[in-house]
């Protein structure tokens, strides 16, 4: 048995790959009791579905602009099963904050029959870059929808942005809208996999936003949504709930999810702006153990971290990443694929850092740190991994570890101290040894 651990070394001037294999045996543990990482591969939990990131309106917008050869770079190095293997994404139905301008499908209260649908916006930049993926993906790709907002007629506060809430009165033809979204998108090719109720449901923003209460988003799904997604035939698109933080992640779903309508909701969205609350986890999965946890969005906001510190902000969202895949994460979505050299557009400034920046003055599509970390953990755990037992010596050094093979269990230790620190890997009794640089992800892959 041996196994194969890699990392990215950063030497201050360029990045490079470093690989070693060491052999275990039996014999190296007979003294060894510290700096031991444990793995159980006889233990399996949830299946893993995959990796993706949003298609929004900034995003495809930005790839419009570029060269033939940066598109396929792009798309390429996210979706071929021979890079990332992405093959989940995002889409926002009307408006989000990544968009140019507000904008909604239907604007006329009294087309009850949705005569007046456009879908318009979405077909101008989105469609061909989702029919650039779908290429590369040779078909395998699923869509999650999600909503920000009704449109402004709907809202208590008579507009997209600054929160607001869903007038009753207007449940049943919101609850159309969402599924003429669906078959649009159906029409086109495109596989729906999932949808969530409402993006941020407790936030009030100064972009495109709406506020449910849990009884209010389980009322709406219950006597509205999920009775019209019958009707219309899409019972095969799962539903997921709250599509937030994960600091409310367990509450939401005990007050949404009860007799009468847990066979609606196949999971919850979460994202990961309010700190780690991986408990929260925990306690979805101990007590609804049917129900499907997602990563839903994340990254990193300009308007929080500035200048040298996205680095440092890099390395916090590796341990978001590492710790969500640890406690049962079953799907995992980045946010923008693709921004500009601000981390636009944004119609209301909100600006992100991305994976992938193009700075529309010079042409250039420059690659980010972030798209490391995003590399080695899409590349490291497939669809289909099942996540499995360990134990670590220090919390220091985060660990999460699958079955990715008949014969193979890889597990990701990510070092988040200061120091060069040996990593004693052991598992059915054999073991050996490795050294992680600080502040770096080691991708280790034993094969049994």
């Amino acid at each position: 048995m041996r196994f194969t651990y890699r990392i990215k070394l950063d030497t201050g001037t360029y990045d490079s790959d470093f690989t070693q294999t060491v052999e275990m045996n039996e014999a190296f543990f007979d003294t060894k009791e510290c700096q031991v990482v444990n793995l159980y591969p006889e233990y399996t939990f949830e299946q893993f579905e995959g990796f993706g990131g949003a298609v929004t309106e900034a995003a495809a917008y930005n790839y419009s602009l570029m060269s033939p050869e940066q598109k396929r770079q792009l798309i390429h190095t996210y979706f071929s099963p021979e890079e990332m293997n992405y093959r989940l994404v995002r889409v926002h139905m009307d408006s989000c904050d990544a968009s140019l301008g507000l904008y909604e499908a239907v604007s006329d209260p009294e087309d009850t029959e949705l005569k007046s649908f456009s879908f318009s916006r979405t077909e101008k930049y989105i469609l061909p870059m989702l029919r650039d993926i779908q290429a590369e993906r040779k078909g395998d790709l699923q869509l999650m929808l999600s909503p920000w907002s009704p449109p402004a007629f709907m809202k208590t506060n008579g507009q997209r942005c600054h929160g607001g809430k869903l007038k009753p009165e207007y449940r049943a033809m919101w609850a159309a809208i969402l599924c003429r979204y669906i078959k649009e998108f159906q029409a086109r090719g495109f596989q729906v996999q999932r949808i969530s109720i409402q993006n941020e449901p407790n936030a009030t923003q100064i972009w495109d936003s709406c506020r449910y209460t849990a009884e209010e988003e389980k009322v709406f799904l219950r006597d509205f949504l999920w009775p019209e997604m019958q009707r219309q035939g899409l019972g095969e698109v799962e539903v997921f709930i709250w599509d937030h933080n994960k600091e409310r992640l367990f509450e939401r779903v005990r007050d949404t999810v009860d007799d009468s309508t847990k066979g609606m909701v196949a999971g919850a969205a979460f994202h990961w702006y309010s700190g780690d609350h991986f408990e929260n986890m925990d306690l979805v999965k101990r007590l609804y153990p049917h129900m499907k946890l997602i990563l839903s969005e994340s990254c990193l906001e300009y308007r929080i971290i500035e200048g040298n510190a996205i680095e440092e902000a890099g390395l916090r969202l590796c341990h978001e990443y590492v710790q969500d895949l640890s406690h049962g994460t079953q799907a995992f979505y980045d946010w923008n694929l693709l921004l500009d050299e601000r981390g636009g557009p944004n119609h209301v400034n909100n600006l992100c850092h991305a994976a992938f920046l193009y700075h529309t003055k010079t042409g250039e599509l420059m690659p980010q740190k972030i798209l490391d970390y995003l590399s080695a953990l899409s590349r490291a755990v497939r669809p289909g991994s099942r996540r499995i037992l360990f134990s670590s010596f220090s919390d220091r050094f985060e660990v999460a570890a699958f079955r990715t093979g008949d014969r193979e269990v890889t597990a990701l230790v990510l070092n988040r101290s200061d120091k060069l620190s040996p990593i004693n890997l052991r598992m059915h009794g054999k073991g050996g040894a490795a050294i992680l640089p600080p502040k770096t992800l080691g991708v280790f892959v034993v094969e049994e």
